[in-house]
């Protein structure tokens, strides 16, 4: 007998993490997109170095796709596999624009900034140009721009801040100036941070995305 492989849409639970707003709304929003095997208060940690002159709230969503680290009751997720990419990318970018619109409901939202680390960068990209609201950048570290995006679709980030450590192995020096390129050709306006370090979130880097926000507010 042959096999036939389907796929089917299910409603799914996701979670994410909202710091409590200091200010009342209107609020500038900033996303970030948590690392592979990590959970969402690993990018809210990160998150909260950045500093910028003008208050951002600040929202960290954890990837649907969860997994115990190892042999431990820690629990991590992840973005995607290749299997079922595309339609995960859809799930994905729903999923994003569902929390965005749920922060929406307690208050106005001028402006989306979206950040992403490691395999969250490629969220980051995705989300910002499929948002339906008003995009104010893209902060991408450690992480490549994702490959089924065009010129058109990249358009729509307005500017992005990346990011690279001197000995990331990860995200090598010819991606970096290979994204830097189609991001440029499509418009972006590309500002390059590169530190001292490895594949992490350097005090330098936080620094940098300061800057970009209150830049791009």
């Amino acid at each position: 007998m042959l096999a036939i492989e389907r796929a089917i849409a299910v409603p799914i639970h996701g979670r994410y993490i909202l710091e409590e707003p200091t200010a009342a709304a209107p609020w500038r929003l900033l996303v970030g997109f948590h690392g592979y095997a990590e959970a969402a208060e690993a990018q809210l940690t990160r998150l909260q170095t950045v500093r910028p002159a003008d208050a951002w709230l600040r929202v960290s969503v954890q990837g649907l796709h969860r997994f115990y680290r190892g042999r431990t009751a820690d629990v991590v997720a992840s973005w995607m596999t290749k299997q079922d990419r595309e339609l995960a990318i859809d799930d994905n970018v729903s999923y994003v624009e569902a929390v965005i619109g749920d922060v929406a409901r307690a208050g106005q939202l001028t402006c989306v900034a979206f950040a992403g680390f490691s395999q969250g960068v490629a969220m980051a990209f995705r989300a910002a140009a499929r948002s339906q609201h008003k995009v104010a950048g893209v902060i991408a570290l450690g992480g490549d721009v994702p490959p089924e995006l065009d010129a058109r679709a990249l358009a729509n980030v307005n500017g992005v801040l990346i990011g690279r450590g001197s000995a990331d192995q990860w995200y090598g020096p010819e991606t970096l100036v290979s994204d830097v390129g189609r991001l440029r050709a499509a418009g972006v306006n590309v500002q390059v941070e590169e530190f001292e370090g490895g594949h992490e979130w350097s005090e330098q880097f936080s620094r940098a995305a300061e800057r970009f926000l209150t830049d791009h507010r």
